[in-house]
């Protein structure tokens, strides 16, 4: 049997990057999906998912619209008459604007995406695991969460809110069973995180990628999953409460020169 074999789970952001690679690697592990993504990518996640005898439906949702939340976790619970896991995974980087150059709409954004929705898919989720006294809460944040240098201002801002809101939920859902977790990841070749390889490979500067970490390389999507899935399963039960790096290494030192001690 799977790890995750016959639990209903909820993926957002699953329509590229470490969504899809999770998508795939927890309906591989016997999840039953509902995978969900605010663009038609999603449907060609679920289409990889199906050709491999995995079971997942696609919904195209907005992670930031609480109505859309809803709905989504709804169909999971209609669908397969209980909700184990969400990995509130759906993020936006915002981009590298000068602080002086940002404005309020477009922190507004980014925290709507990148914090509000795993609010959201925090809030109601709750009920369903807490009624059952057992669930597994997924969210993913960043190193840019945990130490600066990493992102811009609202991204960052961001990602910190969500370990926050890791750390005061696992408290809030004392003695019911449900735990919440997140990943966060340091350099990965996604969709999202393209512009940088691309503007690297144009300036012949890509073996440099990934460089500040002692594994001097950026990392796959898949590596992201492997971790997700093991927060999920039951193999994570005294798990709780959590922010894990999964960066190579980045963060675990102070900056220095890359030389050998």
């Amino acid at each position: 049997m799977g790890r995750l074999q016959g639990k209903s789970v909820i993926i957002t952001g699953a329509g590229s990057g470490i969504g899809r690679a999770a998508a795939l690697l927890f309906t591989k592990e016997g999840a039953k999906l509902i995978a969900v993504d605010r663009t038609e990518a999603v449907n060609e996640t679920v289409a990889e998912i199906k050709k491999a005898g995995g079971v997942a439906e696609a919904m195209v949702a907005d992670a930031g619209s609480e109505k859309d939340v809803i709905a989504v976790i709804d169909k999971a619970v209609k669908t397969h008459g209980r909700l184990d896991v969400i990995w509130a995974n759906a993020g936006v980087s915002g981009g590298l604007v000068p602080l002086a150059e940002q404005t309020v709409e477009h922190w507004q954004e980014i925290l709507r995406i990148n914090l509000i929705g795993p609010f959201l898919a925090v809030k109601h989720a709750m009920p369903h695991m807490v009624k059952q006294q057992s669930g597994a809460i997924v969210l993913t944040a960043s190193v840019a969460g945990l130490k600066a240098g990493a992102s811009g201002h609202p991204y960052a801002a961001s990602k910190a809110g969500v370990i926050s809101l890791v750390q005061t939920t696992a408290y809030s859902l004392t003695g019911t069973g449900v735990r919440i977790n997140a990943v966060c990841p340091g350099l990965i070749e996604t969709g999202m995180t393209k512009p940088i390889f691309d503007r690297a490979k144009e300036r012949g500067t890509q073996d440099k990628i990934g460089q500040l970490n002692p594994l001097k390389r950026a990392g796959q999507p898949h590596e992201l999953a492997a971790m997700g899935l093991f927060l999920a399963s039951d193999e994570a039960s005294y798990v709780n409460g959590q922010a894990f790096p999964v960066d190579g290494g980045l963060t675990a030192s102070m900056p220095y020169t890359g030389k050998p001690v």
